[in-house]
Parts: structure tokens; C-alpha cells; sequence
């Protein structure tokens, strides 16, 4: 017996064995072998199914089977037309497959339609003898007119994407700004703040020197009396002469008639203090 085939034995015309591959003893008159069954992997000559989907969208899908012989005695004797029969029974398997689902889902699961009508046709060709291998759609078709349906559904989405994809960088672009102002009021806020910090720091600067500045004059004061108290006084008048000399705004200048009694008195009273 070769590899490829096995062969189908009738004693008395009733089915006796199915010889496997290797030698086999019959008995000549009474044995006879009456089918020579090839077991090698084959497949139906493709079929074009039209089928309804669950959204009542009208296709037509192509598909291939490939099966083998496991048991060539049940091939033999319990159908006459196997690929007539594999073609029935997958046709009414791959419609009802397809009828659960949506024309969408039905292009993007092909994989899984496959291993539904490969599982389900092996089962219904299980009583045959029969080993259903593999299923493939190989193609779906649709009219013309749902073809346009699609095209038209496919701009839809894409112009509800662009939109989405617009609004998306408008929220973007008004959250940074806005995130561009708070850090810009904050930066001011700590401006503000430091400059505050460096007044306040000034003030209290110039507070401890008119401070130390009283102190001093006021040690000076009870150690010399009254000229370091004319000293003070006059100190003061001649800076006030200068800073009104040294205006730019300064056209004439009108001094008291007795202001060089008073840098005279200056000049004395820093004599007595050294």
C-alpha cells in the first residue's frame, strides 16, 4: 500500500477493513478492494457565497476548504458527493456566521470568522469521515452603492477627526497661554514683593542711621551744650543753600542778609567744638 492511500476492502460485498500503508494479505475470491481513497490534504475549487449581514447589508464573500480523509470508510459509504456536500454545508455555515455580524466587523474579523466556520463545517463533517484542516474568506464584495455609503461615512469620520483634532489644539493653545499669564503675574507678584522687601530694608536702614544720627547729637549735646546744638542748626542751613545753589531749575537766588552771620557763626562754632 502506498503512503498517499488507503484501500477500502469487501468481503462478500460487505465492508470488510480499510487496508493502511504497507503490505496487506487478502484473501483472492473473497476479499476485493473495492474504493482506493487518497488521505492527502485538498480543497474545494472556490465558492461565492452571498450572504446578509446583521446591519441587512448584502455581500459576497469568497472562500476556500481545505480538508483530508480520516476515515475512508465512512467517506465511502455514507455520502456519494463529498464535495458537493462540504459545499452545501459550509455555505449555510458561512451565511449564518456572517449574519451575526455588522458589514464593519465582518472586514475586520476575518481571522475570527474563519476559526467560527473551520470549528462548526468539522463538526458537521465530522459523520462523513472527514478532517476540515483550515477556512479562508479570501475576498468580501459589496455593490456599488454601499461602496459609496462607505466612502462617504469614511469622510465623515474624518472630518469629525480634524475637528476633534482642532478643538483639541485650540483647548491646548488657551491653556498655555493661560499658563503663560499665571507665570507671568506670579513673576510680577515676586517682583513686587522683592522690591517691597528692598524699601522696606531701606527704610529700615535710613531708620537706624537718622537713629544713630540722633544719638550721636544728642551725646554731642550733652557734652558741648548749645554750640553743638547752633553747630546742627547751621550744618543743616548751609546744605539747604547748597542743594537750592545746584538746582538745575535755578534762575535767582534770594538769601537773608544776615546768612553770612550764620557761616560766621559756623566757623566759630567749629572752633569751640575742636
Amino acid at each position: 500500500m502506498p503512503q498517499s492511500d488507503v484501500f477500502v476492502t469487501e468481503r462478500l460485498g460487505k465492508y470488510s477493513r480499510t487496508l493502511n500503508a504497507g503490505l496487506s494479505v487478502i484473501i483472492p475470491f473473497l476479499d476485493r478492494v473495492a474504493h482506493r481513497v487518497s488521505i492527502l490534504e485538498r480543497q474545494l475549487d472556490e465558492q461565492r457565497i452571498s450572504v446578509i449581514t446583521k446591519d441587512n447589508v448584502e455581500v459576497v464573500l469568497e472562500t476556500r476548504v481545505f480538508w483530508r480523509i480520516v476515515d475512508a470508510s465512512r467517506t465511502v459509504y455514507r455520502i456519494r458527493d463529498i464535495d458537493q456536500a462540504l459545499r452545501t454545508a459550509s455555505a449555510s455555515i458561512v451565511r449564518s456566521a456572517a449574519g451575526k455580524l455588522e458589514l464593519d466587523d465582518l472586514q475586520s474579523s476575518r481571522e475570527a470568522m474563519n476559526e467560527e466556520i473551520a470549528k462548526n463545517l468539522h463538526n458537521a463533517a465530522e459523520v462523513w469521515g472527514i478532517d476540515i484542516t483550515r477556512t479562508e474568506i479570501t475576498d468580501i464584495e459589496v455593490d456599488e452603492a454601499t461602496k459609496e455609503a462607505q466612502r462617504q461615512q469614511l469622510n465623515a469620520e474624518r472630518k469629525r477627526r480634524a475637528t476633534i483634532a482642532e478643538a483639541e489644539g485650540d483647548k491646548r493653545s488657551i491653556e498655555l497661554k493661560a499658563e503663560a499669564e499665571l507665570f507671568r503675574a506670579q513673576k510680577e507678584a515676586d517682583a513686587v514683593k522683592l522690591t517691597a522687601d528692598a524699601d522696606a530694608y531701606a527704610i529700615k536702614v535710613k531708620a537706624e542711621a537718622d537713629a544713630e544720627q540722633t544719638t550721636l547729637l544728642a551725646t554731642a549735646i550733652s557734652k558741648n551744650g548749645m554750640p553743638a546744638i547752633e553747630f546742627e542748626i547751621s550744618k543743616r542751613q548751609v546744605e539747604a543753600i547748597s542743594e537750592l545753589a545746584s538746582s538745575s531749575n535755578s534762575k535767582t537766588l534770594i538769601l537773608p542778609s544776615n546768612i553770612t552771620e550764620a557761616i560766621g557763626g559756623l566757623t566759630t562754632i567749629l572752633k569751640t567744638i575742636k
